[in-house]
């Protein structure tokens, strides 16, 4: 199954991303800032990166354009999962690199139909009842 990178300071929101993504069958992969989501790309190579754009450190935008301005990482998609919820966002998330764009809160669903869009994964899992 896929290995996905989820960035996220908020250990709350980190741990409930976390378990959606294990029922769903998906391995996991954690970074709580933009430097250690680089370095965590770079060394595990991720089949999708769930990228938080307020970040300590190096925010989501600049990390998201280090990963794809690096030939070893620019082709692993990366999922904009953010408050920041302004059509100005979306634009500079997609500028930077996103691939696509989630606001919170959100769904289960919505999230693991991103995923599988972005991975080419058939969905029909069956809907798993939870918001973030």
């Amino acid at each position: 199954m896929a290995h996905i990178l989820v960035v996220e300071d908020n250990q709350d929101i980190l741990s409930i991303i976390s378990r959606i993504l294990r029922i769903a069958g998906y391995t996991v992969l954690k970074a709580n800032d933009g430097i250690e989501a680089i370095e965590m790309a770079r060394r595990h190579y991720p089949d999708l990166i769930l990228m938080d754009l307020v970040l300590p450190a190096l925010d989501g935008w600049l990390t998201t354009r280090q990963l794809k301005s690096d030939q070893r990482t620019a082709h692993i998609p990366v999922v904009a999962v953010t408050a920041c919820a302004s059509v100005e966002d979306e634009q500079h998330a997609r500028e930077a690199g996103c691939d696509a764009f989630i606001m919170k809160p959100f769904d289960a669903n919505t999230l693991l139909l991103h995923i599988d869009n972005l991975l080419n994964v058939r969905p029909g899992r069956g809907g798993i009842e939870q918001s973030v």
